[in-house]
């Protein structure tokens, strides 16, 4: 049977995150401690007992996630043995580091700067997103392509199961492209508590602060495939990983279709590790979507 684990990204976080593990695992201390060291404070008293809001900032909750799924993944022992593996946005990161792509502390560094310049872009560019429910993604895409001619910058950000789409894009641009959803027969369009239009071109100054420290960091080839967000594909060339990573910011996190490609490549059984099931559950969708 081939297995797949998958990693979840930003919005599975919640406050006691970790502390079990931390509690159970001499590794999960030296694991926990090593990350307050390379963030140079203790984010794991976040996670363990942080509020919801202290752990709803970007350049917190990336972090805290990514720790958060790799430890699980480590928790696993020898139960971990995927033959191929994937995260949604953040979570790619987690799945590069449990893959043996990148080393813990390099992931963790990635995610920071990650975090820190999508934070950056957020504060000077004002964006937020919103989930469509229940459209066909080309009507989606195609009402996008209306409003960019018009000058509002909106576009289909993560394609997370058949009938669910999360667009991204300026505030007024999403505010005026969600009517027009469910006039074209959505269900609902459903604004989203973000900090910023992530996965849209508003994120291109984040993209490029980030290219630099993704290109300074040392991808080693791992031990299984990634199915990476830029194009749904299995990779394990360190090159070629490295520039979908570059890419992916501002790019649509092909979810969907990184799940069909999976089960079409033999995946039987898929894990979540991290925080939460929120790909558990977009997984059984996409399942039945194929039945």
């Amino acid at each position: 049977m081939m297995k797949a684990f998958v990693f979840p990204g930003q919005g599975a976080q919640f406050s006691g995150m970790g502390k079990d593990l931390f509690d159970q695992y001499d590794w999960a201390r030296d694991l926990f401690g090593a990350a307050d060291d390379i963030m140079g404070f203790k984010i794991s008293d976040i996670m363990f007992s942080g509020t919801a809001d202290d752990l709803k900032r970007t350049d917190i909750t990336q972090p805290a996630v990514f720790i958060h799924s790799v430890a699980v993944a480590r928790s696993l022992g020898e139960e971990f043995k995927p033959d191929m593996v994937a995260g949604h946005s953040l979570g790619e990161y987690s799945a590069l580091t449990a893959a043996g792509i990148l080393s813990f502390e390099d992931g963790l560094r990635l995610v920071r700067a990650r975090a820190n310049a999508m934070q950056k872009c957020c504060e000077k560019v004002p964006g937020t997103m919103a989930a469509i429910i229940s459209l066909d993604d080309d009507r989606i895409s195609a009402i996008c392509e209306e409003l960019n001619a018009k000058g509002l910058v909106v576009v289909p950000a993560n394609f997370n199961s058949p009938g669910q789409v999360v667009i991204s894009g300026a505030v007024e641009a999403v505010e005026a492209a969600c009517p027009l959803m469910v006039e074209a027969g959505a269900k609902r369009a459903l604004p989203l508590t973000v900090g910023g239009a992530f996965h849209s071109p508003l994120m291109t100054p984040a993209k490029d602060e980030l290219q630099e420290a993704i290109y300074n960091t040392s991808f080693n080839t791992g031990i299984c495939p990634v199915y990476q967000n830029f194009d749904a594909k299995p990779h394990t060339d360190p090159a070629e990983i490295r520039q979908n990573l570059v890419s992916q910011l501002n790019s649509p996190v092909r979810w969907t279709q990184s799940v069909i490609n999976m089960i079409n490549d033999g995946a039987e059984e898929f894990t979540e590790c991290g925080p939460g099931t929120v790909l558990t559950n977009l997984i059984s969708r996409i399942r039945k979507s194929l039945s």
